[in-house]
């Protein structure tokens, strides 16, 4: 406004000819900032360390001589899409320190010819909205199909049961079917044994 103005009017004058208040005015062209070179700026960093938030990256600006104001570099990150790739936690599954009893690993001596002859199980976790749940899977070790599984949001033995029921009952298993886990504390719980 201050540049298409006559001069010698005022904001103030040039307001009330137009039928507005004089507070509805904000003169954005004094600090109209270019943020182009912040955007470069910050996608370089993004580039070069994918997982920092705008927590590292308005510190990295400011190792550049950049002071920007943490709202902006959020609004900035997110509206060009430099946002960090998120780092999975590690989420312990296995608990061979139990003190129950264990098997031999009868799998390092097989080497399956056909299915249903040697079946490995494993528990993995799932992300999904609402936090996580627990896959208990057995494989056949041979066509390396899933021949049972369950899922719950509790890691234990009643989780590994409805996996081994459920590979039982869909494949009925021959006589001399190996059965191997990583003896994991659900593995070794007296049900499950």
């Amino acid at each position: 406004m201050r540049d298409h103005r006559p001069r010698g009017l005022s904001v103030t004058e040039g307001c009330r000819l137009m039928g507005i208040a004089r507070s509805t005015y904000y003169d954005r062209s004094e600090k109209a900032a270019d943020d182009t070179a912040i955007v470069e700026a910050i996608a370089t960093i993004c580039d070069e360390f994918e997982h920092y938030g705008w927590r590292r990256v308005q510190a990295a600006l400011r190792q550049q001589g950049l002071i920007v104001n943490h709202k902006k570099i959020r609004r900035l990150m997110r509206e060009h899409d430099l946002q960090p790739r998120l780092r999975r936690r590690f989420m312990v599954t296995t608990d061979s320190d139990h003190g129950q009893p264990t098997f031999p690993n009868l799998a390092t001596d097989i080497t399956p010819t056909g299915p249903d002859q040697l079946w490995v199980a494993d528990i993995t976790y799932v992300a999904i909205a609402g936090g996580f749940v627990y896959v208990a899977v057995i494989l056949d070790a041979w066509s390396r199909r899933v021949v049972g599984y369950a899922i719950s949001r509790s890691i234990d033995a009643r989780l590994t049961l409805a996996a081994l029921a459920a590979a039982i009952e869909g494949r009925k298993p021959p006589p001399g079917c190996v059965h191997h886990s990583d003896r994991g504390s659900q593995y070794a719980a007296a049900a499950y044994r």
